[in-house]
């Protein structure tokens, strides 16, 4: 089969990876449908989805470990398909369960995988070396790899998806079951390689997607379902708008923070709101406005109206677990999800600085002879 790759316009030299009318069928059961999208050179992309979604069937079919049933990919200009041997030499691959040889010297086993790679003999030290460094292995190059911690063992699997220099990276779950201090590390690593490599990183860690990718692809039910920045599937689901205000009254007047709640509900756009806290002369409310909605001018003017200072006036962001959900459930229940979490954490900022308030108030000197016994051997360990 001929190395050239295949034609691409002049438009899209930039498309590292590009998958059209992608399909898959084990049997009568359909694993994907339909899917398409491009990856740009440099991006790193979040694919997400649920359990069975086709995230890894899509991952194997660009991988060439696997065939679609119908559909077309390409990896740097070359078929999947047509031209298998290319694609490999330009993709390296992390899968979920990295491929280690746990009584093998980490170097001795990189060696290996250069060799595998057939990457020449004149060159495989220096891309060794090359790997070893990026990855930060230098001090562990000669131990066995069964001597490892979980996180240096995945900077092991991401050495030899990159010592031969591919063009693109396919990392499938690169954080699983690490802690949270090795997560951070492969995530800072795996944002350094994907200044100079295309990545699609598979994960269920949305976090992780936030803080890493440029740009996120969700499949659900074997179909891409959103293609976007985070920012843009935000405003794709995003059925309402939640604002927190803080209004206070000015002077002596006791706020009547009911009557305020159903001043703002009548204001144009906002659908409902309520109190969510009252403390002395200031109220908070969660005012739930039509999708779109601005209503930061029309809380001033009745503030101005009402004779009541804005202390404060500010807009809740949907979170990327709210995003996700409602890409792949139901939209409604999200945001009916997300205003309950509001009002629970509110209560629970009120009862916590109820606490805090009730510690303050404590008389200092009403204290037990043990805590004046505590106290004074403390005094007397000082002055010693």
């Amino acid at each position: 089969m001929s190395a050239t790759p295949a034609t691409r316009s002049s438009t899209d030299r930039a498309v590292s990876v590009e998958v059209t009318g992608l399909s898959k069928s084990y049997g009568e059961f359909q694993a994907l449908k339909d899917v398409s999208f491009t990856v740009h050179r440099g991006e790193i992309v979040g694919f997400l989805g649920p359990n069975g979604a086709g995230k890894t069937t899509t991952m194997k079919i660009l991988t060439c470990f696997m065939a679609a049933t119908s559909g077309k990919a390409s990896v740097a200009g070359y078929d999947v398909a047509e031209q298998s041997m290319e694609v490999r030499k330009r993709i390296g691959y992390l899968p979920e369960t990295v491929p280690l040889y746990p009584d093998m010297l980490v170097y001795d086993y990189l060696m290996f995988v250069a060799r595998m790679r057939q990457i020449p003999a004149a060159q495989i030290k220096a891309r060794l070396k090359e790997a070893v460094n990026v990855c930060g292995l230098n001090r562990f190059v000669n131990r066995h790899i069964r001597e490892l911690s979980k996180g240096y063992r995945q900077r092991v699997g991401l050495a030899q998806a990159l010592i031969h220099r591919p063009e693109v990276l396919i990392l499938d779950e690169p954080t699983s079951g690490l802690d949270p201090n090795q997560i951070i590390e492969i995530r800072d690593l795996i944002t350094e390689i994907g200044r100079e490599k295309t990545i699609i990183m598979s994960t269920h860690i949305l976090q992780e997607v936030a803080a890493v990718c440029d740009r996120i692809l969700v499949i659900d039910k074997g179909k891409l379902v959103a293609n976007g920045t985070i920012p843009q599937l935000e405003a794709r689901v995003r059925t309402e708008e939640h604002f927190v205000t803080s209004l206070a009254t000015v002077g002596a007047d006791k706020h009547d923070a009911e009557a305020t709640a159903r001043a703002l509900s009548r204001l144009s756009g906002v659908v409902a709101a309520e109190v969510l806290e009252t403390r002395h002369k200031e109220s908070q409310f969660l005012v739930t406005a039509k999708r779109g909605a601005d209503i930061r001018h029309e809380v001033w003017t009745l503030a101005q109206r009402e004779n009541l200072a804005l202390l404060g006036l500010r807009r809740e962001e949907l979170s990327l677990e709210d995003i996700f959900r409602s890409l792949t459930g139901d939209a409604d229940q999200v945001d009916k999800d997300k205003r309950v979490r509001l009002l629970n954490r509110f209560k629970d900022d009120v009862s916590r600085r109820g606490s805090d308030d009730d510690a303050s108030n404590t008389d200092p000197g009403d204290t037990t002879p043990e805590d004046g016994d505590v106290a004074s051997d403390s005094t007397e360990e000082a002055e010693q």
